[in-house]
């Protein structure tokens, strides 16, 4: 499956030519698509894509954190092979979880 999907991340990332984000946003998108395995990739880099534009500033230093998290803890919460931690749960981390335990999650909106 993840040999279908990613393809079409691709259509996901946002490029260079997004003037209207600040240098600090274009950054952490580009961190959020390479976490180092291509399913933490897509789950992140895919969440982040859908809403680094409105995030707020506590919302980005929340994401800075998420971002330095192990790539496998991370990948194992948000697959839910383990809880998250009291220690590094927050609300970004959450609504992350449930986001890419939808139906879809990954995939560009025309592929759902």
């Amino acid at each position: 499956m993840l040999t279908r999907i990613a393809p079409f991340a691709e259509s996901l990332k946002l490029t260079d030519s997004a003037p209207d984000l600040s240098p600090r946003r274009r950054r952490l998108n580009f961190r959020a698509w390479h976490r180092g395995t291509k399913e933490t990739d897509l789950m992140v880099g895919a969440f982040v894509a859908r809403h680094i534009a409105t995030f707020t500033e506590a919302e980005l230093d929340e994401l800075e954190q998420i971002l330095e998290l192990p790539d496998v803890d991370l990948a194992d919460w948000l697959m839910q092979r383990r809880p998250i931690p009291a220690e590094v749960a927050s609300p970004l981390l959450a609504r992350m979880l449930v986001e890419c335990n939808e139906s879809g999650a990954g995939l560009p909106p025309h592929l759902r």
